[in-house]
């Protein structure tokens, strides 16, 4: 039997090595053109199922190849994909070296599947032109934040990520964001993009980032492109796609503020042929924050197919859904000397029964097309929707009045609001590019039609408690001395409180409050709509060095103001809207650019958003022009920007300090922006990083009703901003996997934005150190994030010293990751 047993385990081993004797293997290493080594490129054989992806060393093998003549394929995002003969022999190990050049070639038109570069650095743009198009040859300033970045920074929100962009500075704590001094906000459709579609955001919270591959900043007003867009820029969120590799990784952080945080990110192929990718991020953040009440509890899930049943066709399919609940932070008050420092830099003004609940969707179906190599169709539709319950304290943006017409700087003047609204948002682009040579002049033709339509739904209201009584049973958010018989007055002669002030000096005074003894006024939101159709054209020509981009939008705006009602009012406006640029190529690493462009930006009611906001409003105008150099650097690892602006807006609007209305808008006469930006993003060397950036921004009000305003600096538009952050590796000796990162992030110091005669309140400068260590061991990182080295005390933005928002204290994070 024993006999038998070796007789058969024999002939096992030799059919196994005679198996392998009748294969081939396939091993070698790609490379660019400058002899770096390539990651993440992917060979396959055509005729065959096989496969591999090279590793960090660009280097491939795939085993058991049946012998046989094939087709090598290699590409890989931003290369020209090679293909090669072999012959594949028995018992053969065939080496072959492969040389990509860089080039459109291997990107898509559209983005459907994944980004397969890792690190700092990122090369092409999809948003910038609505083509595939590297970054140095698009006549704008185009900055970037990739993922790896934000994971080394422990970013988790889009207010942590501007930081790393020179003439990028939070407004407020909201979703509020300052570009080259002009402001982008949520809760509007101008500026904010999800994969290059204007979307529907939460004005109140930053955007989450978990589900987020890169942050595209796109300077300067890009209605060309996007129909209704902000002066300074538009910052474009990509989300994560799939990829054809199985790529697995999950973490867990816990630091500072009781902060405890899970982020997983699974993608990888769910068919043989590779045609189903599939793409998983999950996000999950408890935390207590540094400010007195205001927790956080974020849900991110984002899921994400991509199909590609033949070569020129693909299909992907996107959901996004976050949950959001904390409270709404209206920043710090501080008594009425302009001291900021008289009160913690914690105190904030909410009830302990107060609550912020949002919900937001965002479904993207995408579809490319390629009829040839010169000839494709891209079609991308997004329903996003958003819902808001909201229930707050908040400041009546003013001291506790007195009945002399003074006011108690102690105390702040209080109301309440109790709201629900929710929008429904759809968007639908199409569009058609054509390659057509015309002797020695390439052009890139870009014909398309964009639909965009925003609903506020039926049911958006509000009960509002204002601040003091009136003896005929009504209520005011202010007292107006001349009118004092007007007004419930106590024994003293003051104001009797509707809502009680807020006692800056009790450490009691967020307490549960008894919110049946107030007095409330309704305020409907009344249910609106709001279309915009975009028709463009546009081409890029490219003669030698020369790149010349022509295009013109036609933009038709409907906004229907009371919809669905009796009153229902129908406004029209459109917009002629040109851009020209052109790129010049002195050599391989350096290209000189200009570019000139006008925006448009409706501000019918419904665009508003608020019903206490006044108007109507002219719409807001804007135009750039701007220059500059585009260089890489270190074998292209290293790219930079070098750019001179100056942008024109003519008709922002401004909150009206008005005490008896605190929600009423003012309409300027022109603003202007002139300055210089540098930014370096990338690699010195392949084991260190490098992101920096240094603006000088002059925005200032050119004409305004008020004279006294005229010639000041525009509110939360800093004149310098400065930001770091390098991170090196070690890769030799006992310390190999040891990693160090160090940054450093500066603000000069800014105006409040209330726009009165009076002089502003002056948010004072300040710069940051952040520090960090990581340690890799196989397939594990340990990373120590300490954010705020010095513990400086600063503020980030504001409106006035009763809505200010200070900055983090020293916080440290740690964070376990596991890739497999």
């Amino acid at each position: 039997m024993a006999k038998h047993i070796h007789l058969l385990l024999a002939l096992v081993v030799f059919s196994f090595i005679s198996a392998k004797a009748q294969t081939g293997t396939l091993t070698g290493q790609v490379s660019n053109t400058l002899g770096e080594p390539l990651e993440f490129v992917s060979i396959f054989l055509k005729g065959g199922s096989q496969g591999a992806v090279t590793d960090q060393n660009g280097s491939f093998r795939i085993n058991n190849i049946t012998p046989g003549n094939y087709v090598l394929v290699a590409s890989s995002v931003g290369y020209k994909t090679q293909n090669r003969d072999i012959t594949i022999a028995s018992g053969q190990i065939l080496e072959i070296n492969v040389v990509l050049n860089q080039g459109l070639y291997g990107m898509q038109t559209v983005e459907i599947t994944g980004r397969r570069e890792v690190g700092y650095n990122n090369k092409e743009t999809y948003s910038g032109t609505k083509t595939a198009s590297l970054i140095k040859d698009v006549p704008a300033t185009i900055n970037f934040v990739t993922k790896e970045l934000m994971l080394d920074q422990v970013a988790f929100t889009l207010n942590d990520v501007v930081k790393n962009v020179a003439g990028v500075n939070q407004f407020s704590f909201y979703n509020d964001i300052s570009i080259r001094g002009f402001r982008v906000q949520g809760q509007g459709n101008s500026g904010t993009l999800l994969n290059g579609m204007r979307t529907f955001t939460s004005f109140w919270k930053p955007q989450l980032v978990p589900h987020i591959e890169r942050v595209e900043v796109i300077k300067g007003p890009a209605s060309a492109l996007f129909g209704n867009a902000s002066p300074g820029g538009s910052i474009n969120r990509v989300t994560k796609k799939p990829l054809e590799e199985s790529r697995k990784s999950i973490s867990t952080t816990v630091g500072s503020f009781n902060t405890l945080r899970t982020l997983a990110d699974f993608t990888g192929t769910m068919t043989e042929d590779k045609k189903l990718l599939y793409r998983l991020n999950l996000g999950f953040e408890n935390t207590d924050g540094f400010r007195d009440l205001q927790f956080g509890r974020n849900l991110v899930i984002a899921p994400s197919f991509a199909f590609l049943p033949t070569a020129n066709t693909s299909l992907n399919f996107d959901v996004v859904y976050q949950d959001s609940k904390g409270r709404l932070d209206r920043g710090q008050a501080a008594f009425g000397n302009r001291d900021l420092f008289t009160t913690p830099i914690t105190t904030s003004l909410s009830a302990v029964n107060d609550f912020l609940n949002e919900a937001t969707i965002n479904t993207t179906v995408s579809l490319r097309h390629e009829f040839s190599d010169r000839l494709s169709f891209n079609s991308s539709y997004q329903l996003s929707s958003y819902s808001e319950d909201l229930l707050e304290h908040r400041t009546s943006n003013q001291f506790a009045a007195l009945g002399d017409g003074t006011f108690d700087d102690t105390k702040v003047a209080m109301r309440v609001f109790n709201r629900k609204r929710s929008w429904n948002n759809n968007t639908f682009n199409n569009y058609l590019n054509a390659i057509i040579n015309v002797g020695a002049v390439k052009n890139t033709l870009l014909l398309g039609h964009d639909y965009f339509r925003q609903e506020q739904l039926p049911g958006g209201s509000q009960l509002e408690a204002r601040t003091y009584l009136l003896r005929n049973g009504n209520t005011a958010n202010s007292f107006n001395l001349r009118n004092a018989a007007n007004y419930v007055l106590d024994a003293n002669g003051n104001p009797v409180t509707n809502v009680p002030h807020f006692d800056l000096t009790s450490p009691t005074a967020n307490g549960i409050q008894d919110m049946t003894k107030y007095i409330y006024t309704r305020v409907n939101y009344n249910q609106y709509l709001q279309n915009a159709h975009g028709i463009y054209i546009q081409n890029q020509s490219e003669y030698g060095r020369m790149k010349v981009l022509l295009g013109l939008r036609q933009e038709y705006f409907q906004d229907f103001l009371n919809y669905n009602s009796p009153s229902e009012e129908e406004v029209k406006q459109q917009a002629l809207l040109p851009r020209v640029g052109l790129v010049y190529t002195i050599n391989p690493s350096l290209n000189l650019y200009g570019t000139w462009v006008q925006g448009y930006q409706p501000q019918e009611a419904a665009g508003i958003i608020n019903p206490d906001a006044g108007g109507p409003f002219d719409p807001l105008v804007s135009e750039m022009v701007e220059v500059g150099a585009k260089t890489e650097w270190f074998n292209n690892r290293l790219s930079g920007t070098f750019s001179l602006f100056q942008i024109v807006e003519r008709g922002g609007l401004y909150n009206a300090n008005n005490p008896d209305n605190p929600e009423q808008l003012m309409q300027l006469g022109e603003e202007q922006s002139r300055g210089v930006e540098v930014n370096l993003t990338g690699n010195i060397l392949p084991n260190w990083s490098l992101v920096a950036g240094f603006a000088f921004n002059d925005a200032k009000i050119t004409v305004a009703p008020i004279e006294e305003v005229v010639g000041r600096q525009k509110p939360n538009a800093p004149r310098n901003t400065a930001n770091f952050w390098s991170k090196y590796i070690f890769e030799h000796g006992s310390i190999k996997g040891l990693g160090v990162g160090l940054g450093y992030n500066y603000v000069s110091d800014r105006f409040g934005s209330i726009v009165s005669a009076d002089q502003p309140d002056v948010f004072p400068a300040y710069g940051i150190v952040d520090a960090a260590l990581f340690y890799k061991l196989d397939k594990v990182q340990f990373q120590v994030n300490v954010n705020n080295v010095f513990n400086d005390i600063h503020w980030v933005g504001g409106y006035d010293v009763l809505r200010a928002f200070p900055g983090s204290p020293r916080n440290i994070m740690t964070t376990v990751s596991y890739t497999f």
